[in-house]
């Protein structure tokens, strides 16, 4: 997995692109990026799943600030991104969320 932020010139945006690789989505057909950015909504942005089995989507989240996230892989399997920017409490029970940096 990795994030990759290219900073927009025009507008106080980068374009983030989030991956989940086909070792963490399992043969899934359907992931979806859910996170602060979307308020949580599990079908708000969904990913694209590539012919090598990963999936990808690209948002815009406004710079200088951080978001917390994770990966859900058929409606039920939690994932956080292994090479997320940090980690923090989620508050439900000892799972933790996944933090992007913009």
């Amino acid at each position: 997995m990795s994030l990759q932020k290219r900073p927009l010139k025009t507008r106080p945006v980068s374009k983030v692109t989030f991956r989940l690789p086909p070792e963490a989505a399992n043969d899934a057909s359907k992931v979806a990026l859910v996170g602060d950015f979307n308020h949580w909504n599990t079908q708000a942005t969904l990913m694209q799943r590539l012919r090598n089995g990963e999936f990808k989507v690209t948002v815009d989240l406004e710079r200088g600030r951080r978001y917390q996230f994770r990966y859900l892989i058929e409606d039920r399997i939690w994932e956080n991104d292994w090479e997320a920017d940090g980690y923090v409490p989620s508050g439900i029970g000892d799972s933790e969320n996944s933090v992007v940096e913009v």
